[in-house]
């Protein structure tokens, strides 16, 4: 059974089980024809006495205690239908719901003309899968009080819970009958016509409300839906027109159109509705960028429709220029371009609408790290902690930009700083210190720069970057040579592509003496991209000097010198044509 049917039905029912304030005196009003004439005088009195304490601890919400006193009540007296009644609803909280069916059908049976008894029972046979009974007792009710609408809502339900949706159906049109033409109960038909796959009576249902309301527009639009997702086109259309007829600023009328026309294959009259609608004050942003956001997957896929994506997003701009969502959107899409330039523009322009979001900080740093603008990224990630002193990422980004900056005491302090804020995160944790070990080493702590590679490998053992690191700053104090080796040779198990992995395992085995197979190791790095490298063109010139190929060692240095900056002593290697190290 589709429960979305029941959302509306279930919950007008509720005040059938919260309205009742059953007091001592009504009930015995209404039940006097069933009192055991046998009870004593005094027994009555204890009855009354048990039912006010019970009904005192119900209100308190000792429900255990209260259950023990209605059941003293009936042990006194078990013609007191109040006691089964109340002992059956306090039986419901707990979920005894056969224990509470019980009680209510002896209940009824004693004052079978008590509404409250019967409406408990009605819900109690739903409750136990008993629709028949259910039914039975709503009828009843129906056919005497035949003016409270109510029972018939709650007769309405019964028999949709039990699949009887043509007979639900007619309860409706019974109520429609009393009260008039509604979207509720249009909605209820609607729904159960479609259950029944009668799509031409539901279609009717909504007409007929359109009939009753005709200025108002949203009930064409629900036609409308209903229509496009039966495949009845024409009438869509024929609605949709008639919104716009009735109320041309429609939020919502130019995205229904654009949906329409995408599902008849039309996709250029489908763009240019969602144009219309992006371009309409009235239709909320969070709308447009939901349907925005639904590009970011499409794009993926059909490139084309990347133009679309950018169009949309400078409609939106130019429609809530104030509005700092607009610039975010369109700087994520070119953010995912790599206009990573714009991007940038676009982020600031927001901080200076609202500079209270964090994420657009983050993004910004991240913008601003793909365009290595490290002076930016320094000063933007200062600001960003001033404002959100407890984000970690901010401390790190900080980091990264003196770092690149040769900055490293500022480095080393915000690094620092940074750490205590970092919460339950290994990933990031791990990162800051691989930057405090580099930075440690930039200023030749080399005992601090150790202890933190070794802080990153505790967590993360096979992080190739910090092997590799580590490894070449130990073979270029010609330390700990054997772990270098081992923690290089790790690297390029893990990433067997990356030049400078295979650069600095080769240079590891050089330091070690090992040239032979340094040169082979070299190779690979020169092989994978290493040719436009200075560093591993010079490094292969020094294996080659090692195993006494000194002209071509000298023509690397060279090659080294073209292609960029190599080591300190480049220069005087090439004109001694002599190795320093």
């Amino acid at each position: 059974m589709n429960k979305k049917l029941l959302i509306i039905i279930s919950a007008l029912l509720v005040f059938a089980f919260t309205a009742c304030k059953t007091t001592r005196q009504a009930e015995n009003r209404s039940q006097i024809s069933g009192k055991d004439s046998r009870l004593s005088e005094k027994d009555r009195l204890k009855n009354s006495t048990f039912f006010i304490d019970a009904n005192k601890e119900k209100i308190l919400g000792n429900y255990q205690k209260a259950s023990e006193l209605f059941s003293k009540c009936i042990e006194i007296d078990p013609s007191d239908a109040a006691s089964m009644y109340e002992l059956a609803k306090i039986y419901t909280i707990f979920n005894k719901n056969e224990k509470a069916l019980l009680l209510a059908e002896k209940a009824v049976k004693i004052d079978p003309q008590n509404v409250w008894y019967q409406l408990l029972l009605a819900r109690l046979y739903k409750v136990n899968e008993k629709y028949d009974e259910g039914i039975k007792v709503l009828t009843n009710l129906v056919k005497t009080h035949p003016d409270n609408i109510d029972y018939y809502l709650e007769l309405a339900s019964d028999y949709i819970y039990s699949g009887k949706y043509n007979d639900a159906i007619k309860i409706f049109n019974r109520i429609e009958e009393k009260t008039g033409v509604s979207e509720q109960l249009t909605t209820q038909k609607k729904n159960l016509f479609l259950q029944l796959k009668k799509v031409d009576k539901a279609v009717k249902e909504v007409e007929k409300l359109v009939e009753e309301y005709p200025a108002e527009s949203r009930y064409y639009a629900i036609l409308a839906e209903l229509c496009l997702s039966n495949n009845l086109e024409e009438k869509a259309l024929k609605a949709y027109n008639k919104i716009i007829e009735i109320n041309p600023n429609d939020a919502y009328i130019h995205i229904s159109l654009s949906d329409y026309y995408r599902k008849k294959g039309d996709k250029e009259r489908s763009f240019e509705e969602l144009k219309l609608g992006f371009a309409n004050p009235n239709l909320d942003i969070n709308t447009k960028i939901q349907i925005l956001l639904s590009y970011y997957t499409i794009i993926e896929l059909y490139s084309d429709l990347k133009d679309q994506a950018f169009a949309l997003s400078e409609i939106l701009i130019n429609t809530h220029p104030d509005d700092p969502k607009s610039h975010s959107i369109y700087a994520d899409l070119l953010y995912q371009d790599s206009q990573f330039d714009k991007a940038k523009e676009s982020l600031q322009f927001v901080l200076m609408l609202d500079s209270s979001k964090y994420i657009i900080w983050e993004q910004l740093l991240f913008v601003e790290s793909e365009l290595k603008d490290y002076k930016a990224m320094a000063f933007e990630s200062q600001r960003a902690i001033e404002l959100f002193p407890e984000q970690a990422l901010l401390y790190l980004f900080s980091g990264v930009a003196n770092f690149q900056l040769k900055n490293y005491d500022k480095t080393i302090e915000v690094l620092n700083r940074g750490l205590k804020f970092v919460v339950n995160n290994d990933a990031l944790l791990a990162q800051f210190y691989s930057y405090l070990g580099d930075t440690y080493n930039e200023v030749k702590n080399y005992k601090s720069s150790d202890e933190y590679y070794e802080k990153v490998l505790t967590i993360e053992p096979s992080n190739s970057i910090v092997l590799n690191n580590y490894s070449y700053y130990l073979s270029l104090r010609n330390e700990n040579l054997e772990k270098a080796e081992q923690m290089a040779k790790k690297a390029t198990e893990l990433d067997p592509d990356n030049s400078s992995n295979l650069d600095t395992y080769a240079w590891v085995l050089y330091k070690s003496g090992k040239y032979e197979e340094a040169k082979i190791w070299i190779l690979k790095a020169l092989e994978n991209e290493g040719n436009k490298n200075a560093v591993i063109l010079e490094h292969y010139g020094d294996i080659l000097y090692k195993l006494g190929k000194k002209n071509d060692a000298f023509d690397y240095w060279e090659k080294a010198k073209i292609v960029g900056e190599g080591s300190e002593y480049l220069d005087k290697k090439i004109q001694d044509k002599k190795l320093y190290e």
